[in-house]
């Protein structure tokens, strides 16, 4: 059941990292809950299964701290989150905040 990965590298090569300052790594195909995936070269066994393009946390992540993805805040854990750990809306939630409004205005008829 191993992924045949060696030892020494750093990160597993079913993980994508997008960005240096992520903390979550992004599965570039489904992995199955206890397959063993290599994250900053420590061996992690999954709980569970992760879909291709969701995320895993790439290193400890504490609750209130952001997640980020792409180099940008994309949320914040609403729990302790460690390595290997799936990271979804169950312990993220978004910091969205819209930006813009709409200003609907009454146009004249002519």
């Amino acid at each position: 059941m191993g992924s045949g990965v060696p030892l020494s590298h750093a990160d597993d090569p079913r993980l994508l990292l997008l960005a240096e300052k992520d903390n979550v790594l992004v599965c570039r195909e489904d992995i199955a809950g206890g397959e063993r995936i290599y994250v900053g070269g420590r061996e992690i066994t999954l709980a569970r299964t992760i879909p291709r393009g969701h995320k895993i946390a790439r290193r400890d992540i504490a609750q209130g701290d952001k997640v980020y993805k792409y180099g940008a805040p994309i949320g914040s854990a609403v729990a302790p989150i460690t390595p290997g750990d799936h990271v979804h809306v169950h312990n993220v939630k978004s910091d969205y905040t819209p930006s813009h409004f709409f200003d609907i205005q009454e146009v004249a008829k002519k």
